[in-house]
């Protein structure tokens, strides 16, 4: 089994996914001991179902991909899919709000999320777009998630004009600490750029390609 399988968030969360691709994720997660799956909410339930037992958790996004809806919604729609099986919780950040520096706002959408997921046993990463933000937006944007109470900070939603880079990972290592969690997402599509995300600082991957990466690291590892 690969080393890496384990730091793989294994992903699927376009809008056409069928009921059959779902199934098929969740197969592949648990044949290569993935640590999650995530999907879109209308999918946490059989997500649940299928991975009973496994080991495998199942993650969901909220308030994505834009971030933009209320405080009360996220709180919400975070409540609801960890009634439905959801364990991990990636919700977006208030783009607009923290570029307009109402960062009180936007520690407020986080801490929201945070309280819900928190009293229910679940993890709450913060997706912060970073290919939106400047360096000092992702400082900014890291910093209200930890003091927040965010368990991890996350560079992309995947659905933005940029996924992750590795300066960005290391960035947001730097800023959050060593305690903290940081999900690279967004664009990694090979072995190589997986595993330069976590000597970065990453410890998770969000990838829809992670079949791919853990039989490339098993290629590589054999060689």
């Amino acid at each position: 089994m690969s080393d890496l399988a384990k730091y793989i968030d294994h992903t699927l969360l376009k809008p056409e996914a069928t009921e059959g691709q779902i199934r098929a994720l969740c197969e592949e997660a648990t044949q290569y001991g993935f640590a999650a799956v995530c999907v879109n909410p209308t999918w946490v339930a059989l997500c649940h179902q299928l991975l009973v037992g496994t080991g495998v958790a199942v993650c969901t996004v909220v308030g994505f991909p834009l971030g933009a809806t209320l405080p009360e919604v996220k709180a919400y729609e975070t409540a609801q899919v960890i009634e439905q099986g959801a364990r991990e919780v990636d919700m977006v950040i208030n783009v607009g709000r923290l570029k307009s520096r109402d960062f009180a706002y936007v520690e407020q959408d986080i801490a929201g999320v945070v309280k819900v997921a928190h009293a229910r046993g679940a993890l709450v990463k913060v997706i912060i777009e970073a290919a939106l933000l400047t360096e000092e937006e992702k400082v900014a944007a890291c910093t209200i998630a930890k003091s927040a109470g965010a368990d991890y900070v996350k560079t992309s939603t995947g659905f933005g004009p940029g996924g992750a880079t590795v300066e960005d990972v290391a960035l947001m290592r730097e800023v959050v600490g060593p305690d903290m969690g940081v999900k690279a997402a967004g664009g990694i599509r090979t072995a190589k750029a997986a595993w330069e995300m976590i000597r970065a600082g990453a410890t998770r991957i969000g990838t829809s390609s992670g079949v791919k990466l853990v039989r490339e690291d098993e290629e590589f590892s054999s060689t």
